[in-house]
């Protein structure tokens, strides 16, 4: 059923049909919609399920999270766009999806239980989608049925509970002797996710009928010069960006990472070492070493390629990411640069 459908409602109707039993959330913006209308959902009775009325954004994630509306980090506060918060957390043991547009914000959502439900992961999945950007735009949206979700998702039945007749105790305090191997089992698990994603994303194209998405999307890829790497929203101005190059003449093509943790580090490899450039848009900044994404790109490609990467921090604090950016970006890339801000607005450096 098409919808013509803001965001967040989209990613509120899309948790609904998912049936969750437990919502803990608090308005907080940019993602104050998304949890507005799921109160408004279980108000009216079109969702069963026990709605936890936390006092912060902080005592909400103590208890559980739906979806993580990108937003910039303070200081200086900005309630804008872009990667800072979720890539700050990225090292927790939280698988990472990122959405290009609102169908595929709702979607991910919908495979987003099914990959933390699967017995090979039980890890938390988080999916990432642009503050404002996507929360408060309005889109045409293919919302799913019920029953088809029901399908797609049925009644979770955990591997572990708690059962009086059968005690044992979830979280517990771990001294020397066990925390090591604890975390290394997560580890494992975390990396074997990435078939899991690979497949739940199968799935939901032949539950739904369209491509739930892979770990990487390549556009314009195949014999691409200069391949521009980004993640959520952004891809789509990327995408326009090759089209718009290519007709000119210029051999360039657009990869979208839309998982991130797991890091697909062997499909990128693939996906980029034909190329003479890449360049990383990144929306975040590893403050005091270099890009978060760019970094784990040359470590994938350490020993197997030799291709050049170069990372363009971008877009911080909603900062509009431009055509003129991206040629910005690929420029300074071609002169040999490989860490840069650009897009900066020098008139305006001695204010900040």
């Amino acid at each position: 059923m098409k919808k013509m459908i803001e965001g967040s409602r989209a990613v509120a109707e899309a948790v609904a049909l998912c049936r969750p039993d437990v919502i803990s959330a608090y308005p907080i913006t940019p993602q104050t919609h998304i949890v507005e209308e799921l109160s408004q959902i279980v108000a009216d009775g079109q969702l069963d399920a026990e709605y936890i009325r936390v006092e912060s954004e902080h005592s909400a994630a103590s208890a559980c999270l739906i979806t993580g509306v990108n937003r910039a980090l303070s200081a200086p506060l900005s309630i804008w766009n872009d990667h800072q918060d979720t890539m700050g957390i990225r090292d927790t043991g939280w698988l990472q999806l990122y959405a290009e547009n609102n169908q595929e914000a709702l979607d991910m959502h919908i495979q987003a239980y099914k990959i933390a439900e699967d017995d090979r992961v039980l890890l938390p999945v988080m999916v990432c989608m642009d503050g404002f950007i996507l929360t408060h735009t309005y889109e045409s949206v293919d919302m799913p049925e019920q029953e088809q979700v029901d399908a797609f998702l049925p009644k979770y039945d955990p591997l572990y509970r708690l059962d009086p007749e059968d005690p044992y105790t979830l979280g517990a305090y771990i001294g020397p002797e066990l925390f090591h191997e604890a975390r290394y089992v997560m580890q494992q698990d975390c990396l074997a996710s990435k078939e899991v994603v690979k497949e739940v994303a199968r799935e939901f194209k032949e539950a739904f009928g369209r491509w739930g998405g892979d770990v990487i999307e390549a556009y314009r890829c195949d014999d691409a010069e200069t391949i521009v790497i980004g993640l959520g929203s952004v891809v789509g101005t990327l995408k326009d960006w090759a089209d718009a190059r290519r007709a000119e003449g210029q051999k360039v093509g657009a990869l979208k990472l839309r998982c991130f943790r797991p890091f697909p580090g062997e499909e990128l490899v693939e996906a980029v070492s034909g190329a003479k450039q890449v360049v990383v848009l990144e929306k975040a900044v590893g403050m005091g070493a270099q890009g978060i994404v760019a970094s784990e790109l040359r470590s994938a490609l350490y020993g197997r390629s030799t291709v050049p990467v170069s990372c363009a921090i971008v877009g911080l604090g909603g900062r509009d990411v431009t055509f003129n950016t991206i040629d910005e970006a690929c420029k300074r890339a071609g002169a040999g640069e490989r860490e840069f801000f650009a897009g900066l607005r020098t008139e305006a450096l001695e204010e900040a």
